[in-house]
């Protein structure tokens, strides 16, 4: 029983207790509670001094540094006040429309985690070698990414312009290959460290949100070589405005596939995740990448960018890289799906995204006890190129 009356504020639906995803909506700090938002600001005396303080923010970045122990601490509480039987003073329920983007995003981090999206890239783009190149399986490839076009779900996505490669040389001009990648973010947080092990970079990872970075596949393939992503990338990535803490998922670990690593990305406890996402192309399901596929772990994702010396700093946001698995419908990127616009993704009729088109990602994991835990969706509808 609990005081809070929604249908959808169940262990067997997505956001129950069980989940408690962080928001922030035109009150505040919110928590997700079914299909509502619990703002935090009006029970902060629920919580005493220090998370009072904490949850009266206008953004997550304060709680973000305030470090794994207060998270814990808050998230306990959480549970004790929205599954109580009467309600705390101050309680009050609203709308989930409107969030923002919760924090204020520092570096951002994308990696190229997935085996079966780089073999699949590899056969795409070199057919007559190897699709895995030697250093793929050693080492946590990745880019750093600009933190500036990083913005919440439900923001329109302008088609890009750059530099596109032509039987008569390069053109300027909008993108013609717009695609999506269906990705994982991990949102950072605690004390700024460098040289993180792989047990003490879960210490440094508040929650997971859904991300889609949006690509330019054919600006992209003009400008990667030499060196990596850039205009093809750096345009816009979508993330979910809520983010789920990632104590929730204590009942969907699993083991990476990885074979042998350096002792600096060795797991005592491994830390992948069984999240299965759904892509939606203009309300149709077209993919459902397999998150539990993925080669490399977050933790060893953070032990490798921070093993130079390179911080980790409350609000870094690292992403997994676009997510497939082994089977054609769990490819998550139209760029797999179409295999580089030669062939249209049958429930669309398409290739690559039109101006208009709409593309949403969902995900679930499963919970303790047979419960479900939810990520928000990001979704993201393309708008006509800005033609100054």
């Amino acid at each position: 029983m609990s005081w809070i009356d929604d249908p959808a504020f169940s262990a067997d639906a997505p956001f129950g207790p069980q989940t408690l995803p962080y928001g922030v909506i035109p009150d505040g700090i919110a928590v997700r509670v079914g299909d509502h938002a619990l703002p935090l600001r009006p029970l902060a005396d629920s919580f005493g001094p220090r998370l009072a303080e904490l949850v009266s923010a206008t953004s997550l970045d304060p709680l973000l540094a305030a470090g794994s122990a207060a998270w814990s601490e808050l998230r306990a509480r959480l549970v004790e006040l929205v599954t109580a039987v009467s309600a705390p003073r101050g309680a009050a329920l609203t709308g989930i429309d409107g969030t923002v983007l919760p924090f204020t995003v520092a570096d951002y981090v994308d990696f190229y985690s997935s085996l079966h999206h780089a073999e699949n890239v590899g056969r795409i783009f070199r057919p007559d070698g190897d699709p895995i190149l030697p250093n793929w399986r050693h080492i946590p490839i990745g880019y750093h990414g600009r933190a500036g076009t990083v913005v919440v779900s439900g923001t329109p996505v302008v088609r890009p312009h750059g530099q596109r490669r032509t039987p008569d040389g390069p053109v300027f001009g909008p993108s013609g290959r717009l695609d999506i990648e269906a990705e994982v973010g991990f949102v950072c947080g605690g004390p700024v460290r460098g040289r993180l092990s792989t047990s003490d970079a879960v210490d440094h990872v508040f929650g997971v949100a859904l991300v889609n970075d949006w690509s330019a596949r054919d600006v992209q393939a003009w400008e990667y070589q030499p060196l990596g992503p850039f205009l093809g990338k750096s345009f816009a990535t979508s993330i979910a405005g809520w983010i789920t803490p990632l104590e929730a998922f204590s009942g969907a670990r699993v083991t990476p596939t990885h074979g042998d690593v350096l002792p600096y990305l060795a797991e005592e406890r491994p830390w992948g995740l069984d999240i299965r996402i759904e892509v939606e192309w203009n309300g149709v399901v077209v993919s459902r990448p397999p998150f539990r596929e993925m080669f490399f772990s977050f933790a060893q994702q953070l032990a490798h960018l921070s093993a130079n010396g390179a911080t980790v700093r409350p609000g870094d946001l690292i992403a997994s890289g676009t997510v497939s698995g082994p089977e054609r419908d769990e490819r998550g990127s139209f760029l797999e799906l179409s295999w580089n616009g030669q062939e249209p993704v049958a429930e669309v009729g398409r290739t690559f995204l039109e101006d208009g088109d709409t593309v949403r990602l969902t995900a679930t994991a499963p919970g303790v006890d047979g419960s479900v835990v939810g990520l928000a969706e990001v979704v993201g509808t393309v708008v006509a190129a800005d033609e100054r």
